[in-house]
């Protein structure tokens, strides 16, 4: 597999890890505020990089029946992101890119971008995953350990040439909050961590440093090769959508 070398001129900031993990709505306005800063040209492109405590947030093609009966203390929120319904909380690395696209750069070609750096994180640690055209995210093929599983999702939102919202990479997160819901509203799949994989306890710590340096090569926007893709599923009664916002 090509590996791409170059480095962009991204800010990273850890906002907030283990004990000290960040509160997704005050999570959404530091994004808002940081998402202003670099549209307005005042400050550079940015990776927002933390943990959540426990909570289900709710894109815009959310349906009701999809929404967990039971949330088990934590809090759903309604977000204006493209996608489902999704999990956040401990264990569970949290990316928001927040960067201008180049005009060459296309919204469905940044998410594969961020796909690939995060095949290049799990590489590196010894898992082997893809993507499933379909279907966004990054998933492991289905062997005897279980069937086709997603252990990172994507879903971001573009407003003013800027994106926001972004990735979480399920590092040792507990798995019983996803029995609750539907995961991005697919039933015919699983979710994974690396710890579950590898059967070695993987820290958001642990990877943070590798999403930092595969992240900063494959947004420095150069020609990369791609993970062969796994075959295509797409997503039950639609295929795949990546939404663009402008401001009203």
């Amino acid at each position: 597999m090509g590996r791409v070398e170059e480095v962009s001129s991204l800010t990273f900031r850890t906002v907030g890890l283990g004990d000290d993990a960040l509160d997704y709505l005050a999570a959404w306005d530091l994004q808002r505020e940081v998402h202003a800063e670099v549209a307005d040209g005042a400050a550079p492109p940015t990776v927002l990089l933390l943990e959540h405590p426990p909570v289900y947030t709710a894109g815009k093609r959310t349906d009701p029946h999809e929404r967990p009966l039971d949330p088990g203390g934590a809090q759903v929120v309604d977000v204006d992101r493209g996608g489902k319904i999704t999990f956040h909380g401990p264990g569970q690395l949290v990316g928001y890119p927040i960067v201008a696209l180049p005009d060459h750069v296309k919204v469905v070609d940044y998410v594969r971008r961020v796909e690939e750096a995060l095949i290049r994180v799990c590489a590196d640690l010894g898992v082997t995953t893809a993507r499933v055209p379909g279907r966004s995210g990054v998933w492991l093929r289905a062997d005897d350990k279980g069937p086709e599983r997603k252990i990172a999702a994507i879903g971001i939102r573009v407003s003013r040439g800027v994106t926001m919202h972004g990735f979480s990479l399920n590092c040792d997160v507990d798995l019983g909050w996803y029995d609750r819901f539907v995961p991005c509203g697919i039933a015919d799949a699983g979710v994974t961590t690396l710890t579950a994989e590898l059967g070695r306890r993987v820290t958001t710590a642990d990877v943070l440093p590798l999403v930092e340096r595969h992240l900063a090569a494959y947004l420095a926007w150069k020609p990369y090769d791609a993970t062969p893709d796994y075959d295509p599923r797409p997503e039950p009664g639609r295929g795949p959508r990546i939404e663009i916002l402008t401001p009203k």
